[in-house]
């Protein structure tokens, strides 16, 4: 009786974290933290963060990163906007943050993806582009391999 018991909540969990995914895809924009998700679907702060991780193989705070990151990608290739304008519209409110955390999971700054994604997709479908611009999840971006002489 208890198994049973055990794999209900854990199916509810999973609704529940699924709902809290959904409200950072929807509110990356959104100035969001981790007991203001928890509050939404009455957890803990703590509790939240454990069991998405287990969910989803990374934090709350870093799966809503990599949201803000997709989305500063994407204005970033349009090139009508700054570096820090595109910061700030992704909801990031340190423009060093948001540079270190672009860096992490693109390879590149901002401001070099930002000169360099123009020409690189010209003529690519978007359907395309999308996949292949995807920012690296649950781990840096390869460094560049050094050139030997």
């Amino acid at each position: 009786m208890t198994s049973r018991t055990d794999e209900d909540q854990h199916l509810r969990d999973l609704a529940l974290l699924r709902r809290v995914r959904d409200r950072i895809d929807r509110e990356y924009a959104q100035p969001l933290d981790v007991e203001a998700l928890a509050r939404g679907v009455n957890m803990s702060g703590g509790h939240l963060s454990r069991q998405f991780r287990l969910a989803y193989g990374e934090s709350p705070y870093s799966y809503l990163m990599t949201r803000r990151i997709e989305r500063a990608m994407s204005l970033l290739r349009r090139g009508d906007l700054s570096v820090t304008d595109v910061c700030f519209e992704v909801g990031c409110s340190s423009l060093g943050t948001f540079s270190t955390r672009f860096a992490e999971l693109v390879g590149v700054p901002p401001s070099v993806y930002r000169r360099d994604a123009a020409g690189e997709l010209a003529g690519m479908p978007s359907l395309v582009s999308k996949q292949v611009t995807r920012p690296i999840r649950n781990r840096e971006a390869p460094a560049p391999d050094a050139q030997l002489a």
